[in-house]
């Protein structure tokens, strides 16, 4: 029973609770009240279980999209045609309402020990509770206690400064790293768990603050590089590098690799729990994701050189512009040479299963799990690479890296990918125009440490790539522009029959005029199934019959729903630029 809570990460049949019944018609009165229940250890476990379900879907993990992979269909928030809602998820209540009444009563547990590793659980996940709502809506109404269906509170509170809600989620992030146990488990939060949940948040905050104008931001920056040396000094976590593709096999692989992976969502075949990368991946029907040229440009040469340096980089095919890059390119999208998983034939990228051509392999096994819903591969949650990667950007951000703090950080993971190391005084010294640039980078970086920053950028973008990061990235560092740019893929000097893995057989033909006979598996007429950006030649083109737009005064924040303005008449106040139609 235990084993399987484990891995589901829920205590549903138990007490999985609503927020919005009253507490005592929670518990069958006959057997179970508030006053006698969260006395043993297997009773705290078996409520908080449930907070485990707070942690993003599989889906939401691979699935993310923002600026760096294109799919059939874009988000709201990509499209700039979001409205104001009358709910949201995002703005929902319920789990915070559970987790303050587990501390309500955890006192009932008389082994302080074990209440201790509990209410470090409950905090952490309030913590976590509160950094999402902070994320999606800035200033939001801080609550440490149950408020049932009857409390004045319910309909007079309003939103509290983010300022004191992110010291509250650090307070809580400090407890829980005091009284959470050290011991690593792929499974179950534990003190490394918060320390990396206090990285990331720090970061966001801090950086946020800085690119915002918001004053304070070099208290987060601090305590972000703090919490970050810590998790590194003491953790035993480090940077996974066994076999000849380590980043593919740590992605790929059934069970998480607790070298690395701090916290994982488990799926296994024998309890039913499964996901869908496989078919995401490979099928023509569920979305077709394909990364976006101008990601597909950060990844450096082998040298250390930007690839963008490189003599006819503009028009260069695939088998080209694959060699002699950064291994996490041909880690991450199909090039020449892949196998997949348990294979000894070469794959090619299936442009029916990409719009972009360049066809994503982070996450994918073997074609066994190709049918619908069939993959078991645990999907990561916190990785230290994660934690290496803060490190850098707080210290960086905060005018205090050194070139010792790159070399712990930065160059382990230049180094598992077969990459030149960083140098601080080269990157400084000249930084890289493309990652500079309004068009293609980041031109709001500035200052002496412009060329670092724009690096650990690079390092980031590549190497945190479909997990669930990359939108919030942008928003904390005010690049939300990126958005309106043209989404292209591959580059084609025209119509024809190409071979993209240079194994001597066509894998796509492009025509226009008379289709031609062809033995190529995707066969595409130029101008009515495949665009390009110059028109009869150039890179792949999509998402070109609307018009992106990114309101730089109203969509770094989501609108708060009106249900609950319309609740507390008025004292839910709306995000700046979002119109709702209310009076107040």
């Amino acid at each position: 029973m235990k084993k399987i809570i484990l891995y589901i990460f829920s205590g549903v049949a138990a007490c999985g609770f609503c927020g919005c019944e009253d507490a005592l018609d929670r518990f069958p009165k006959d057997r179970l009240t508030p006053d006698n229940f969260f006395r043993t250890e297997e009773e705290c476990q078996l409520y908080t279980n449930d907070f485990y379900t707070m942690f993003p879907s599989a889906g939401t993990i691979y699935g993310e999209t923002a600026d760096i992979i294109a799919k059939t269909t874009l988000t709201s928030e990509v499209l700039g045609n979001r409205t104001v809602p009358a709910t949201a998820n995002t703005w929902k209540w319920e789990k915070l309402r559970d987790i303050n009444f587990f501390l309500q009563h955890s006192s009932n547990c008389p082994d302080e020990h074990v209440r201790l590793e509990y209410e470090g659980l409950a905090r952490f996940f309030r913590a976590w509770f509160y950094f999402e709502k902070v994320k999606y809506y800035g200033d939001v109404p801080w609550v440490d206690r149950p408020i049932d269906a009857s409390d004045p509170l319910l309909f007079e509170k309003g939103r509290d400064p983010r300022e004191l809600v992110m010291q509250k989620v650090i307070e809580d992030l400090d407890f829980a790293i005091l009284h959470l146990p050290a011991e690593k488990d792929l499974y179950r939060v534990t003190r490394w768990t918060a320390l990396a949940l206090k990285s990331r948040a720090c970061l966001f905050e801090g950086t946020f603050r800085k690119y915002h104008g918001l004053t304070g931001y070099e208290s987060y920056l601090t305590a972000c590089a703090t919490a970050s040396k810590r998790f590194i000094d003491e953790s035993g976590y480090g940077i996974y590098t066994t076999g000849s593709t380590p980043y593919l096999n740590l992605f790929s692989s059934l069970k998480a690799i607790d070298t690395e992976i701090v916290l994982a969502r488990a799926y296994n075949t024998a309890i039913g729990l499964k996901h869908d990368v496989n078919g995401y991946l490979t099928s023509i029907t569920m979305g077709r994701p394909g990364l976006l040229k101008n990601i597909a440009n950060m990844y450096l040469m082998k040298d250390g050189t930007p690839f963008t340096s490189q003599p006819g980089w503009e028009t260069m095919q695939l088998p080209d512009e694959s060699r002699n890059r950064d291994g996490r390119f041909a880690q991450t999208v199909r090039t020449p040479g892949y196998k997949r998983v348990d294979d000894t034939a070469e794959s090619a990228p299936n442009l029916a299963a990409t719009m972009t051509g360049y066809q994503l392999v982070k996450y994918l096994q073997s074609a066994k799990y190709d049918s619908y819903n069939a993959s078991t591969n645990d999907l990561p949650l916190f990785r230290a690479a994660e934690v290496l990667l803060n490190y850098a950007e707080a210290k960086a951000e905060l005018g205090t890296l050194t070139q010792d703090d790159i070399e712990l950080s930065i160059n382990p993971l230049r180094e598992r990918a077969g990459v030149a190391d960083l140098s601080l005084a080269e990157a400084n010294a000249h930084p890289d125009p493309y990652l500079a640039s309004a068009e293609t980078g980041y031109a709001n970086v500035t200052g002496d440490n412009k060329g670092v920053i724009l690096e650990i950028r690079r390092e980031r973008t590549v190497e945190l790539l479909m997990e669930n990061l990359r939108y919030w990235d942008i928003m904390r560092w005010k690049e939300g522009k990126r958005f309106e740019k043209p989404f292209k893929g591959l580059y084609f000097p025209g119509t024809g029959s190409y071979d993209l893995n240079g194994d001597g057989v066509d894998d796509v033909c492009i025509w226009s005029g008379s289709k031609p006979a062809t033995s190529a598996a995707t066969v595409y007429e130029l101008n009515k199934e495949i665009f390009f950006s110059e028109g009869d030649r150039g890179n792949i083109i999509v998402h070109t019959d609307y018009v992106r737009t990114w309101n730089e005064e109203r969509d770094y924040l989501y609108p708060v729903p009106t249900d609950d303005r319309v609740l507390t008449q008025g004292a839910i106040t709306q995000n700046p630029g979002w119109k709702d139609g209310l009076n107040f």
